[in-house]
């Protein structure tokens, strides 16, 4: 028996659907879709698949990952663009260090060696042309203490 995600099942759906309206008169009128995400089925939505963590200042974060999710919810494995990430929330005025801007592969951008330099409680923002941003989970940067 094979299981179906919601978003292949809408798929299939809309497969079938188009597949079956050939000819004149097949009562198909269009699809319309917005934005110019990469598959052409709509602009795409970032999403962060990996949240930022608890760190010290200073220290890499564990890696953060941002995805592109296309119109039906599903991985936009196609979306090759650049993300960017940069501090949302930031009332200390701490600095985002690291590498800021990642290209997509397979529609995920992978951000290893992330670090913010004041302690706080931050959110991070992620961008791309073509592409809905999102806002991070808070996350909080310590001050490390001696023993």
């Amino acid at each position: 028996m094979r299981r179906y995600t919601h978003s292949s099942l809408v798929r299939t759906l809309i497969t079938l659907v188009i597949s079956g309206c050939t000819g004149t008169g097949s009562g198909l009128i269009g699809i319309a879709t917005t934005g110019s995400g990469a598959s052409g089925r709509g602009a795409d939505v970032l999403n962060f698949f990996s949240q930022p963590n608890t760190a010290n200042v200073g220290q890499v974060m564990g890696a953060v990952q941002v995805a592109a999710i296309d119109s039906l919810g599903g991985l936009d494995t196609t979306f090759t663009g650049g993300v960017t990430v940069a501090l949302g929330s930031n009332s200390t005025g701490a600095g985002l260090g690291g590498t800021t801007t990642v290209r997509a592969a397979n529609g995920i951008a992978s951000f290893g060696n992330l670090t913010v330099d004041q302690a706080g409680t931050f959110t991070l923002r992620a961008s791309a042309d073509g592409a809905s941003g999102v806002t991070s989970t808070p996350f909080t940067i310590t001050t490390a203490t001696a023993r």
